[in-house]
């Protein structure tokens, strides 16, 4: 595994990283992709080409470059909570020219990226940061991070599509595990639901009521991990207070 950094670097006790973790913690692309940029040989360090993915390096001291552009330097971590609308995309582009949930973060300079992703129609509880490692961790379906709904469904839903939901069903790409599902309030108008999970599937929710025969009308994310949306209101955000950085990488092992 070949190192780049500079010796003094490792005299003053700077870490030396593998580049996929780098680029990953920098916010430009997941570590697949990452060994994947370098094997095609988009990725310089120091000048030097590379095409083997094991390497490391020291993300600050070393001059690390994709495409012959230059990454950003560490900065201080951010970890931000919105409140997202109706009709935002979750991404950092949309070639439909739609609104964005980074046009409401007015006053953040440093860049940030969604944490997962919330549906234009969906409404809720999003994560933003500029942590690549807390956000693969909150994300991956092997760290089981839960994420709770308020699902709104038209009529009544019946005992047995409630316990289908919480056995788990059958979607065309794979079953679910179980969820958590317990009925709010019921009636001949519309049902409310509260829904917790453990995967990310794309619009999971959604085609979990739908396979048991429902559709649904609302659909609000009130809780993450640890964190529940609380008071925010839509289209407001708010920084995650330190006790509750803390909380959420000891969910996922990061302390």
């Amino acid at each position: 595994m070949t190192e780049l950094s500079p010796k003094n670097a490792h005299a003053r006790g700077e870490q030396a990283q593998r580049i996929n973790r780098i680029l990953s913690l920098a916010g430009i692309t997941s570590r697949r992709k990452a060994d994947d940029w370098i094997r095609s040989g988009r990725v310089m360090v120091n000048g030097r080409l590379l095409n083997e993915p094991g390497t490391r390096a020291i993300w600050g001291i070393d001059r690390i470059c994709v495409d012959g552009q230059e990454i950003p330097k560490p900065s201080a971590r951010l970890y931000l909570l919105l409140n997202k609308p109706f009709g935002y995309m979750s991404s950092l582009s949309d070639p439909q020219g739609r609104p964005l949930v980074t046009d409401l973060l007015k006053d953040i300079l440093q860049r940030v990226y969604p944490v997962g992703r919330l549906d234009f129609d969906t409404l809720g509880l999003l994560f933003f940061t500029n942590d690549g490692e807390w956000a693969h961790r909150m994300t991956h379906p092997r760290f089981q991070v839960p994420r709770t709904y308020k699902v709104t469904v038209p009529g009544i839903i019946n005992d047995e599509s409630v316990a289908l939901l919480r056995k788990g069903v059958q979607l065309p790409d794979g079953s679910t595990v179980r969820s958590k599902t317990s009925v709010i309030t019921r009636s001949a108008r519309q049902s409310i639901l509260r829904m917790t999970i453990t995967e990310g599937k794309s619009r999971q929710v959604r085609r979990m009521v739908e396979a048991v025969g429902h559709s649904v009308v609302h659909l609000i994310r009130t809780g993450f991990g640890k964190i529940t949306l609380g008071d925010l209101k839509v289209g407001e955000y708010r920084h995650l207070e330190t006790v509750e950085v803390e909380a959420m990488k000891r969910l996922v092992g990061m302390v």
